[in-house]
């Protein structure tokens, strides 16, 4: 590496195979959160040009306060993608140390936001109105109906869609997991659709202007940027976010008294653990047990007497 800066190792990062063995949509957002840090400034430079020595623990930590400007969430994800940049720094032997693994990131609340149906159906609605919006809504719509995650449904390739069968074969990004499910026939017309405008390249929902020649899927700043314009447009609660859409549809369905096993294969799960948090203490989720409960003793006869 001939100049020793944050910029310089970036970009010796993205040509290393620890980069390009990453899957497309993880390199997508790892090339954001990057970006964001070089474009980071402490005590009045930018990290871009920060030497590589001069990366203290004490001026990481600075860099992490501006982050959390933007959120916990995401500071803590560009602070993640910082410690392994400077891993293969290490590995490299451009670093002796890890100056953003020496201070504790803010934890996290497990957000517990959903959608109620009323909701969605006015996002729907409003999206699917406005064509700069449709593909936002399409990708909405998705995330909602198989409980999948925003951010497999915004690089969804028409690829894993089976029209013939109306299923979806779908490996996600983050655990690899393999899901195969159902198209429901309102969502299968709109992919037809989507098929009919968009099926000279690969994206299902893309940013609907073409860079430079070529359509891409939305980046992970610019769908959150343009789903929040969206839904304040269209009078939805701020707290609301896009990424609760996999949550909202998975409390449905343990509301609706699905089996944990049924949940797991639409959700890719593989651990029970991972789906108890959404069967905790909803209101339909009682009622629906002391219902059953209910009428199992009727079609028994074991009802208490009076």
């Amino acid at each position: 590496m001939q100049k020793n800066t944050i910029k310089n190792l970036v970009d010796e990062y993205y040509l290393s195979s620890d980069f390009n063995m990453l899957a497309d949509k993880t390199k997508s957002d790892y090339q954001y959160f990057l970006g964001v840090m070089l474009d980071t400034s402490v005590d009045g430079k930018k990290l871009s040009s920060t030497k590589l020595p001069k990366m203290s623990g004490a001026k990481s930590r600075r860099a992490y306060e501006v982050w959390l400007k933007r959120g916990i969430f995401m500071a803590n994800h560009i602070c993640s993608v910082a410690r392994k940049l400077y891993s293969f720094a290490m590995e490299m032997g451009y670093a002796e140390s890890n100056p953003f693994a020496t201070f504790r990131r803010k934890a996290t609340q497990t957000r517990k936001v959903v959608w109620t149906k009323e909701q969605v159906c006015k996002f729907l609605d409003y999206a699917y109105s406005d064509f700069k919006y449709r593909n936002i809504g399409l990708i909405v719509q998705m995330a909602y109906e198989w409980c999948q995650r925003v951010g497999d449904m915004r690089t969804l390739k028409f690829s894993s869609i089976d029209f013939d069968k109306s299923v979806l074969n779908l490996q996600q990004s983050k655990r690899r997991s393999v899901v195969h499910l159902p198209i429901s026939l309102d969502l299968l017309e709109m992919l037809k659709q989507q098929k009919e405008e968009y099926g000279f390249q690969s994206y299902v929902a893309p940013y609907p202007t073409a860079i430079r020649g070529a359509y891409k899927p939305y980046s992970l700043h610019r769908l959150s940027k343009v789903a929040r314009r969206s839904m304040k447009l269209c009078g939805l609660p701020d707290e609301l976010r896009i990424a609760d859409l996999r949550r909202t549809g998975t409390t449905e369905m343990v509301e609706a008294g699905v089996s944990m096993g049924q949940i797991m294969s639409v959700t890719g799960h593989a651990n029970p653990n991972s789906v108890k948090p959404y069967m905790k203490n909803t209101y339909a989720s009682a009622e629906n047990a002391l219902t059953t409960r209910k009428n199992y003793a009727i079609s028994t006869d074991n009802v208490p007497s009076k």
